[in-house]
């Protein structure tokens, strides 16, 4: 009997511990800025955090490296600089 209640004893300190190292991780990612969250590599790890406890911060990474991605169309050879009509200057993006 004294076996038993040392086990349970030891897996209840265990997952206890497990969950407050959890919790101290979610809140010291929670509370830093936006972009010190994406600055590094260690993104990936705070954005698994973010999905879950702060989604609007999370789409906004999402959307900060969507455009960061985002190339700009390059002109074709022989176009013109400007496209121009009706004595307008038309830039296309």
């Amino acid at each position: 009997m004294d076996e038993v209640l040392g086990v349970i004893l030891l897996v209840g300190a265990l997952v206890l511990a497990g969950t407050i190292v959890i919790v101290l991780i979610a809140f010291g990612f929670s509370r830093a800025s936006i972009d010190s969250k994406y600055e590094s590599a260690g993104g990936g790890l705070g954005g698994a955090f973010d999905a879950i406890w702060s989604p609007t911060a999370h789409k906004a990474g999402m959307e900060r490296d969507r455009q960061t991605q985002r190339t700009a169309p390059a002109p074709a050879p022989g176009d013109p600089p400007d496209a121009l009509g009706d004595g307008r200057i038309r830039i296309d993006i």
